[in-house]
Formats: C-alpha cells, structure tokens, sequence
C-alpha cells in the first residue's frame, strides 16, 4: 500500500471496525422504542441480531478470501456503503419482515470489517507495531457501541428511532468520503501469489481453536450487547437514555480494554495466558449481572458492565493478533474470515437464545446463566489452546 503507517490511516481501521455495528448497537440502544412501534416480542427483537450476524457468518470465508484479492477502496465502500444502506433501509422499514431484511444487509459489511483491517495492518505497519495497531483499531467497535448508545437515544427523542437511522448513515457517508480520499487503491495480488484449491481452505489448527473461542465469546458477548439497555430498564427501572448509557459505558471501557490487551500482546504476553484472564473476567461479568437481575442492585449492574467491556469486548484483539501470527501475510484475509466466521456464528446465536430464554422464562435468569456457560467453555479452548505452544512472539514480516 501507498499510504503510510500514521493517525490518519489508523483512524480509517478505528471507523472501519465500527461503521459494521452501528446497526445493531443502535437497535439495540432503541429497543423498546422498535418493539413498541413494531409490536414485537423480545424474541422477534433477539432475532433482528441474529439475522445480522447470520448473514455475516455466511459470507464470511467467501469475503475473507475476497479481502486477498480486491482494493482496500473497494473493501471499504462495501463496509461503509453497505452500513448506510442498510441504515435507510431500516428508516424506510414498515414492518418487521422489512426491518430483517435491513439487518441482513448490514451482515456482510460487518463481516469483511476483520479481513480487511488485517491486510491493511499486515501491509502497512512494522511487525513489531502490529499487536498495539490491532488494539487500537478492535477499539473501533466499542467506540461504535458507545456513539449508538448516546446518538441513536438523543436522536429518537428528537426524530424517532427511524430517523435516527438517517441520521446514522449520514454520518457513515462522511466517514466513506473521508476514507476514499485517504487511501489509495491496493493492488490486487499478482495471480501466482493467490491461493487456490484445496489450500485454501487448511488452516493449522490454532486458527480453529482461536475461531471456536471467539465463537463461544461472541455469544456472551452480544447477548449481553443487544440486551443490555432492555435488562436495565427492566430489571433495574432504568430510563431509556440510562438503558443506553450502560451500553455506552460498556463501550468506553471496551475501547481501553482492546488497547490495553493489543498492547500487553506487543510486550509479548503469551495469546493463551490473555483469553485464559478474559475468559475469567467474562464469568465474573456475567455473575455480576445475574446478581444485579435478582437484586435489582445498580452497583452490580454497573460492575459488570465493567468487567464485561474489560474482558469479553476485548477478546477480538486477541484472537486477530494471533491470525496474524499463525499464517502468512498472502493468507490472512481467508484465515481471519475463518475466525470471523465464528465469531458472527456466535453473534447470532447469543442474542437469539437470549430473546428466547427471556420471552418463554419471563425474565433474564436463564440468559445470564447460559452467558456464563458460555465464557466457561471459552477457558477449556484456551487451556487447549495453550497446551498447543501457539508462538506468540511478533511477526515477522
């Protein structure tokens, strides 16, 4: 690539990551406006996430090999471009078989997000810098859960939760504007340099342990996510604006979780012994919660909105790095596509299970602990992950 390794090109990865989940952080902040408009159940709510994340599981192998062969600009106007559209959609929605197809629009663009932030790490930034960047641009998605979470809210008081959407994708247009500008068109790999056939698909066998743990992760994770603002206002008798400052909370300690741990990986802290402590951290946030439900104590609430944004939300760092360090540079679209497509695989699941534990349990007791269950499964891949004596030191180029 042209462009050199500065703040500009870092802030088009922070964006990129986040541009994806403006949508589904920003349903989520304006749930129970979008349910009573609608007249939807929790479940049908759950499953708006799901659907996402389905459609950005299945397009998630075919796009990461994509992201190895076409230009960044390309990359990014399908992740932009493809938000904002999904975005009006969503405006323009008139019932909730519209509002599902607005949502799996979105899936894609969420989907090759990964790839091709890597492949612009990869080929931009010294080895050495790499984890720290990984962290830096993870962030990109708590700081989209922390601008939902105030934006979507202060702007439906003010033009409903429809146009709060518009209002959404305007800023994503800017933000397209801004990153065509900023990067030159990558380019496409000489066709010798391609991977093709049945090399294509092997990985070795961390790349799949590194995609079950973000699997079992990413469950937890936007279940927690998508049912958060509702949990509090309903089990905590939070307002609608409070309902989304535990999302935009969560967000901010996201952002310092997903640097701090991207740094800890460039001082050389093993991959295994970090998703072993967030593995950790995860179950505790998920305890907290549950307390918090059966209470109905804020303190807790608020405490595992902490321990969730330090642990779960920074999961992602980890796992990118480590594709980053388990394959070579011509395959890190296909390898992260293969993490991202358990991740979004677990996207889908933990919300869905969630509406549905809530909808025929009548309250969020069963969901949290399913979420913990979860998290535990995350600490048994990790043990066997670290069994493996994954590498960990920095790449090189």
């Amino acid at each position: 690539m042209r462009s050199t390794a500065g703040p500009g090109l870092l802030f088009v990865l922070v964006c990129a990551m986040g541009a994806g989940p403006v949508m589904n952080y920003g349903l989520s902040a304006t749930s129970t406006l979008i349910m009573a408009d609608l007249g939807i159940s929790e479940a049908q709510f759950g499953l708006l996430a799901a659907t996402c994340f389905a459609g950005a599981a299945v397009a998630s192998m075919w796009l990461g090999r994509l992201s190895d062969r076409i230009s960044t600009r390309s990359q990014l106007l399908l992740i932009f471009g493809g938000t904002a559209l999904a975005l009006c959609c969503t405006a323009l929605s008139g019932n909730y078989l519209w509002l599902l197809a607005a949502v799996l629009l979105s899936g894609p663009a969420q989907a090759i997000s990964n790839p091709t932030t890597n492949r612009i790490i990869i080929n931009a930034v010294e080895p050495g810098k790499r984890p720290g960047w990984m962290g830096v641009k993870q962030s990109g998605v708590q700081a989209s859960q922390l601008f939902s979470s105030l934006f979507f809210p202060a702007a439906a008081l003010v033009a409903g939760w429809r146009g709060a959407a518009v209002g959404a994708a305007l800023v994503l247009g800017l933000l397209l504007a801004y990153a065509w500008h900023r990067l030159p068109a990558e380019p496409r790999l000489p066709a010798a340099e391609n991977p093709r056939g049945s090399v294509d698909r092997k990985f070795p066998a961390p790349v799949w342990l590194l995609a079950a743990f973000a699997l079992f992760s990413g469950a937890g994770m936007q279940a927690t996510n998508v049912y958060l603002p509702l949990f509090a206002q309903r089990e905590i008798g939070f307002s609608l604006l409070m309902g989304g400052a535990t999302a935009a909370a969560a967000g901010v300690v996201g952002v310092g979780s997903r640097v701090l741990w991207g740094r800890r990986m460039a001082d050389g802290v093993r991959a295994s012994t970090l998703l072993l402590i967030l593995a950790a951290g995860a179950v505790c946030g998920a305890a907290l919660l549950l307390a918090a439900g059966q209470t109905g104590a804020p303190a807790l609430l608020w405490a595992g909105v902490v321990f969730h944004g330090a642990s779960v939300l920074g999961v992602n760092v980890v796992v990118m790095a480590g594709v980053l360090r388990e394959v070579p540079r011509e395959r890190v679209g296909a390898a992260s596509g293969a993490v991202s497509l358990g991740m979004y695989s677990g996207f889908a699941l933990g919300p869905l299970a969630m509406g549905l534990l809530l909808q025929y349990s009548g309250g969020f007791l069963a969901g949290w602990l399913c979420t913990g269950a979860a998290y535990l499964a995350c600490g048994v891949i990790g043990v066997i992950y670290r069994r493996l004596g994954t590498r960990t030191a920095p790449v090189a180029g």
